[in-house]
């Protein structure tokens, strides 16, 4: 009796701290609000401004949260969690010595990190800076591997803002390529992270992961080190944390990838993410069946139970330039396959058309407050799980005021 009253009593704690725990969206849901043509999903979300905001699953921190932060940092990853991102992000890639680290791309450093800025460690990259030559018209250029250098190594570095300046004639200049939407206020002192100690953070974040397995970028079998090992590598690192395969949902764009697992670990296969790139293909077309090759059933049909493509290939214009599902959008719905959408705030002002990731509704695209109304069709009409964004307050807001997926 004693012991169901001590479960009873730490279950009301624990609850407790759970309902009091704050987070915090800042000013832009109000910015964005107030850019939304008069209507019902305006008036709707000026009703919950003033509101609390809950934490949601269905916010995903893309790299963290990389509009104001180094991407894959310490400094990023709790700046998202704080704004109500449910879900982190930890791109996977391996460093010289085979340790799995958190980094966008395997040869990323050059942009992402102040490596050039170290003699030492620039000393190993495998292309050394080559300023930009204005006679010819050649651009700069410097291309640095996590696979260049031990973990001892990564781990003197810093991260910076995403970005280089390819007209630089010094290292210095090179390094300052931070697009002007974009912002180094906060980019100082980038703490890197290995993909370890990612799960030990988002532990005590209490939020769910999702890893990355990114393409390397070297000749595989790397040291020993088998496409297949590298899979299984990644997942056993959760294992040795304790974390429940339900918590994780581990991403690739290689089908391998995701076969692999769910082959070789059913246990986080339920979660596993096949991040559409067939986009890429020159006859890929969002509304043309023939072109999605494997197809939706055919995904179903090998067990993918969760497809994650860019925005814009979930939506399209109809002719009175109104933003609908795409056809893509809606197969994918009646084969049965979640989906999650990537990546909102991360082109710039939707006010200068939006870039790559709207390029399907440019047309209908009018002000940055059009990011909500993208966000109501993704979630309302093509009915996605998650999306992942560079700036989670929006995604944790939208859910949060329309009761989507919180605890």
């Amino acid at each position: 009796m004693r012991e169901i009253i001590w479960i009873t009593w730490l279950a009301v704690v624990l609850t407790g701290c759970q309902t009091t725990q704050q987070f915090d969206v800042g000013t832009r849901p109000q910015f964005l609000v107030s850019q939304l043509s008069a209507g019902e999903l305006k008036t709707k979300l000026e009703s919950c401004l003033d509101k609390p905001v809950k934490r949601t699953q269905f916010s995903i921190g893309h790299r963290g949260a990389p509009l104001f932060y180094p991407e894959h940092t310490k400094e990023s990853y709790l700046a998202a969690a704080k704004m109500g991102a449910g879900t982190l992000e930890c791109d996977v890639t391996f460093t010289k010595d085979k340790k799995l680290v958190c980094r966008h791309a395997q040869c990323d450093l050059h942009a992402t990190t102040d490596i050039l800025l170290q003699p030492k460690l620039a000393s190993k990259c495998r292309q050394p800076f080559t300023p930009a030559d204005p006679d010819s018209g050649i651009p700069a250029s410097a291309q640095c591997c996590t696979s260049d250098i031990t973990l001892a190594e990564f781990k003197q570095l810093k991260g910076k803002m995403d970005g280089v300046n390819n007209q630089a004639t010094t290292v210095a200049e090179f390094v300052k390529g931070t697009p002007n939407w974009r912002t180094d206020l906060y980019a100082s002192s980038g703490t890197l992270m290995t993909h370890s100690e990612s799960i030990a953070l988002f532990k005590q974040l209490a939020v769910n992961m999702t890893p990355e397995l990114k393409a390397p970028e070297v000749p595989m079998p790397f040291n020993g080190l088998s496409q297949s090992q590298l899979a299984q590598k990644m997942l056993d690192e959760y294992s040795e944390h304790n974390v429940l395969p339900s918590q994780v949902f581990p991403q690739s764009f290689s089908y391998q990838d995701i076969q692999y697992w769910i082959k070789h670990a059913p246990e986080f296969a339920n979660n596993a993410v096949f991040l559409d790139g067939r986009e890429a293909s020159e006859r890929f077309d969002i509304n043309s069946p023939s072109t999605w090759q494997p197809s939706m059933d055919d995904l179903v049909q090998d067990q993918v139970k969760i497809i994650a493509p860019p925005i814009w290939m979930l939506i399209t214009s109809d002719k009175n330039g109104d933003i609908v599902p795409s056809q893509y959008a809606l197969a994918a719905k009646r084969a049965g396959l979640k989906i999650i959408a990537w990546s909102l705030e991360r082109s710039g002002p939707l006010a200068n058309g939006g870039g790559w990731y709207y390029q399907s509704v440019n047309n209908a695209i009018k002000n940055d407050g059009d990011i909500l109304k993208v966000l109501d069709i993704l979630a309302k009409q093509v009915g996605v799980v998650a999306v992942f964004s560079d700036w989670p307050t929006t995604t944790s807001f939208y859910a949060s005021c329309m009761g989507i997926n919180s605890n």
